[in-house]
């Protein structure tokens, strides 16, 4: 896979960040309180008690994704940007592509 710029790097970033943040809205609207008066049942408002906390935690995780994905856009200008912050190797195209938010190589973060 051939390098990518600073400018691929840059779109891909926001691409990213725009998906991410309409996620976000999914899931705040998603996470509602389960209103008590409504005339559901026993069984289903369990169920929908249950599917709010699934859906707070994928909150929770799209959230702190966004965050590490606008860190790593205010950092595209540093000299170490794209290099792991553990062993300081390039990271691969590849992997930046799929997993922009990340600091680490495969290697590192297994």
């Amino acid at each position: 896979m051939k390098e990518l710029s600073r400018d691929e790097i840059e779109t891909l970033l926001k691409r990213e960040i725009r998906k991410t943040e309409s996620i976000i809205q999914e899931y705040r609207e998603g996470s509602q309180p389960v209103a008590p008066d409504d005339a559901i049942g026993r069984v289903s408002r369990m169920d929908a008690i249950n599917n709010k906390s699934i859906t707070e935690a994928a909150l929770r995780n799209a959230e702190e994704k966004l965050t590490k994905l606008r860190y790593m856009q205010d950092h595209l200008d540093s000299p170490d940007f794209g290099n792991c912050a553990r062993c300081g190797q390039k990271i691969p195209s590849g992997r930046l592509i799929l997993k922009p938010e990340s600091p680490y190589c495969v290697r590192c973060a297994s």
